[in-house]
């Protein structure tokens, strides 16, 4: 249930916090006055889109908020929980800025816009003054029917079952049709992947083989450079362990050379000669040990010549064949067993195409039993509505194809009139009586919501008199079981409201602004005289707008 809405600089309302409750809310004013900036706060904090247009002139932003009870929505509730979002309470938040961008959350959690609609989904329910022009076309008696057969989830799985049947269907066409063109692809990848089994290139063998390459093409000037290198260390005819065995002789034989500065460089002179000899015999090892391999140098680089090749042959990196290796070799094997995947895809079509036919025969036998259920409920509330002689009839047909939604359509049939056969919505030429059909159906379909947030947006248009006062009476009784708001002309409607929230423009500072404020009984009593008789209130017309108050409020109360 929707509990609070709030709006900032939205459309021409400069501020705006409404508390709602449950039951009938009436929601009137002049023309004009903006009871469509109240349903479009609530339309875009529910995810419809949004324009710059939405921001109060001369402001940077609108910021929306709905906050919704949703103790007894165990589905809004679930939603949340599957999303990891607090479900103790759900307040849904818009911010549209002047630029036309627009961010959103619930439950202070960034959101989508997606995610919005979604959600809304399982807490509003909107029924628009043009509903019975949606009634015109069929798909929404299908799906009408379906909410009142509690089908909906049926139906999307069926639709879901239908999709996988058709995907699956044009794949295995696909397959079936392209075996010369597979076969071609079959014989190239055999190739290619025999070529690249007999290179066998390790993933890390490339970088390896370039290492070796450069070892192996410098190692003659490697030993070269070495062999002097040691001989520049224990050379006896010039070699630096002979030098520093010179120094070291001279400086022992010093005075005082156990001691000072001299005492330190004959111990760093001593290091010395141990590092270098240290140094000696490992170059020397090197040389004694390292030895040229013509043989082996031409074979890696006939092996880096190789690889280069077919990574030329193939148009990718020599480092990328490895991969490229694996990948043909997954697609050959795919290609492969083609024949058996044909089979499994027959296979999988067959048994996608019994699973929606199963699943079509039983959302059609739940359409059948509902729609005469449907048709006798419609048909009670036009008799309420002063259209008893009329015959509201369901007509449910097989297709002769079949269509994610089912194997069958649905049409609703009028006679308005006894002796006249019954012909579809969109023959009936009194816009009255569309306007009548539209709202009982419309009645119908909100009994069985699951939905207890209810929203009818001038759906009493066409409607007068004492017709207009029982329109009333049927929106009230929805609203002893949940919650209803109506955006009405008629007093007769909005006398029976359980509230009455009432939408005025008002000019302040060469600004024209919105205000809304629920009403109490002297409000209400002067609104519904407004709404009789006109701006000049005389007492006669506050006298009857009183006492349609207190007759349709007792009456209710009975």
């Amino acid at each position: 249930m929707l509990t609070q809405l709030a709006i900032r600089d939205f459309a021409i309302v400069e501020r705006l916090d409404l508390e709602l409750a449950d039951g009938m809310t009436a929601i009137t004013g002049e023309t004009g006055a903006g009871k469509s900036i109240l349903l479009g706060a609530l339309g875009l904090c529910l995810g419809e889109r949004a324009d710059a247009g939405s921001v109060r002139h001369g402001c940077e932003r609108a910021d929306l908020s709905a906050r919704f009870d949703i103790s007894k929505l165990p589905a809004a509730h679930a939603w949340l929980e599957e999303r990891d979002l607090p479900a103790d309470d759900c307040l849904l938040r818009r911010v549209v800025t002047a630029a036309g961008r627009s961010k959103a959350w619930i439950n202070g959690q960034p959101a989508t816009i997606a995610d919005l609609k979604a959600l809304g989904e399982h807490l509003v329910e909107i029924h628009g003054q043009h509903a019975h022009q949606a009634l015109l076309r069929e798909e929404t008696h299908l799906r009408l029917l379906d909410d009142f057969a509690g089908q909906r989830g049926a139906v999307s799985e069926l639709a879901e079952t239908f999709r996988r049947w058709q995907a699956t269907h044009r794949r295995l066409k696909q397959l079936a049709e392209s075996g010369d063109e597979i076969q071609a692809r079959r014989q190239l990848l055999r190739y290619q992947v025999e070529e690249l089994d007999t290179l066998a290139l390790a993933d890390d063998e490339l970088a390896s083989l370039e290492r070796e390459q450069e070892r192996l093409a410098h190692a003659e000037e490697t030993l070269r450079e070495a062999q002097f290198a040691a001989e520049c260390c224990d050379n006896d005819e010039g070699g630096a362990l002979t030098l520093l065995h010179q120094a070291t002789s001279r400086l022992a034989v010093l005075p005082g050379h156990s001691q000072g500065s001299l005492a330190e460089a004959l111990a760093m002179l001593g290091d010395a000669r141990i590092q270098i000899e240290e140094a000696a015999r490992e170059l020397h090892r090197f040389v004694d040990t390292t030895e040229l391999d013509p043989e082996q140098l031409a074979w890696v680089e006939a092996r880096l010549g190789e690889v280069h090749r077919i990574a030329r042959k193939h148009h990718v990196m020599p480092e990328e064949l490895p991969a490229l290796h694996r990948q043909l070799q997954a697609e050959l094997e795919g290609l492969e067993g083609g024949g058996q995947d044909l089979d499994t895809l027959r296979n999988e079509v067959e048994s996608l195409r019994d699973a929606w036919r199963n699943q079509a025969r039983s959302v059609s036998e739940a359409r059948r039993q509902a729609a005469g259920r449907f048709g006798k409920a419609v048909q009670e509330q036009l008799a309420f509505l002063a259209m008893g002689k009329a015959r509201f009839e369901i007509e449910v047909e097989g297709r002769d194809t079949p269509q994610a939604d089912g194997m069958e359509s649905v049409r609703f049939l009028i006679s308005a009139n006894p002796g006249q056969p019954p012909r579809p919505l969109a023959k009936v030429a009194s816009g009255g009586e569309l306007s009548r059909i539209s709202l009982a159906i419309q009645v119908v379909a909100a009994r069985h919501s699951t939905i207890p947030s209810l929203i009818f947006d001038e759906v009493d248009v066409g409607i007068s008199g004492a017709t207009a006062e029982i329109v009333g009476q049927l929106l009230r009784r929805l609203g002893e079981n949940g919650q209803i708001m109506t955006v009405t002309h008629l007093p007769q409607v909005a006398a029976q409201a359980h509230h009455h929230l009432h939408i005025e423009k008002q000019a302040k500072r060469n600004t024209t602004l919105t205000r809304m404020a629920l009403l109490d009984e002297a409000g209400r009593v002067s609104e519904l005289a407004r709404m009789l008789g006109g701006v000049s209130l005389s007492d006669r017309t506050l006298a009857h707008a009183r006492e349609m108050l207190h007759a349709s409020q007792q009456h209710a109360r009975h």
